[in-house]
């Protein structure tokens, strides 16, 4: 497809014209291969970067095209993606992000490369040595969230998410809920980020992983869980056969479900509320008293939100969204009639 991809380079600028006319030694920032690795050759490039390849056959197939518009942008990204990793001084570490997202983006042709993908993808690198490997297991995640990744002029793929939200902050905190309002943040499109990369700007790299393992355990129908526990403590004994089958059946993963989620880019909207829903909201309660005193404008609220980037204490967050949760689920259910 393109011979780029796997030579140990990241490219940074177009390969090729809207048109399909290849562009001549694309600008290369960086290069794996140390042999290569100079600046005389990096100024070369650059200084060539726009010059049209005449010699080279123009490429007529619109979805190819497309594809390599996007790989100047990946690579743009992987740049800026944990740099301050250790790990990632390794110019061949770079490489293989790079190279991953590349190949995402060719098979998942509906959705392709958007930014905010090397963060999910990320992790997959640093803890699995083996590139394919890697690719798979990102691919896996993909199939989980890449309804996230798909907007139009109408929506944004975590407006489920969002509307969630909404509700949720609407029941256990009407004040700060108008709050929001007021602000015109009613739509809490400012919380977008969180969802789409799963708080990896929020968490450190690390606790980002203790999260994901946390909200990816949860997969299990909360009333059932609670009632279980509950049940487990007021009694001191053995919870029912019946009851834990509920818990196992809610946590495992349908697969079916999930090859259909996958195929239409959607998201399960008629299980349980995501657990990562109740971790917004509880940044949003650590953060309440803040924002009604000092919030009087959209600005003010993305930048109070902002100040929790990389400090957000990810067990702090989990136990907080969790009594969120029940509290949420107690509401609820005294409202019925």
């Amino acid at each position: 497809m393109d011979s780029h991809v796997g030579s140990g380079k990241v490219i940074t600028a177009p390969l090729i014209t809207e048109d399909g006319r290849p562009i001549k030694d694309p600008l290369v920032l960086l290069e794996a291969t140390s042999s290569q690795n100079t600046s005389d050759d990096t100024s070369t490039s650059s200084t060539n970067g726009n010059e049209i390849d005449e010699s080279a056959s123009r490429i007529t197939d619109k979805l190819i095209i497309d594809w390599k518009l996007t790989l100047h942008q990946i690579g743009l990204d992987v740049l800026r993606t944990d740099r301050t990793m250790v790990f990632y001084e390794n110019k061949e570490n770079l490489s293989k992000l790079w190279d991953i997202l590349a190949v995402y983006a060719w098979i998942d042709k509906d959705v392709g490369y958007c930014q905010g993908m090397s963060d999910l993808c990320s992790p997959m690198i640093v803890l699995l040595k083996d590139e394919a490997d890697a690719f798979w297991c990102f691919e896996k995640l993909m199939r989980r969230l890449r309804g996230n990744f798909k907007c139009t002029d109408q929506s944004v793929g975590v407006a489920n998410q969002l509307q969630y939200l909404a509700s949720i902050i609407q029941v256990l905190d009407p004040k700060l809920h108008d709050h929001l309002e007021i602000l015109g943040g009613g739509d809490y499109l400012f919380a977008f980020r969180m969802f789409m990369v799963l708080f990896r700007r929020e968490v450190s790299f690390g606790d980002s992983l203790y999260l994901w393992e946390m909200m990816w355990a949860l997969e299990y129908d909360p009333d059932i869980f609670f009632a279980a526990c509950e049940d487990a403590s007021a009694h001191k004994s053995k919870v029912s056969k019946s009851k834990l089958r509920g818990v196992r059946h809610f946590g495992k993963w349908d697969k079916d479900k999930d090859k259909e989620n996958s195929k239409n880019g959607s998201e399960d909207t008629d299980g349980p509320v995501p657990i990562s829903v109740f971790m917004v909201a509880s940044v949003l309660k650590e953060k309440r008293e803040k924002l009604l005193q000092e919030a009087r404008g959209l600005d003010d609220l993305i930048r109070i939100l902002n100040d929790v980037n990389g400090n957000l204490d990810a067990k702090k967050a989990c136990a907080g969204a969790l009594k969120l949760h029940k509290k949420y689920l107690k509401k609820v259910q005294t409202k019925k009639p």
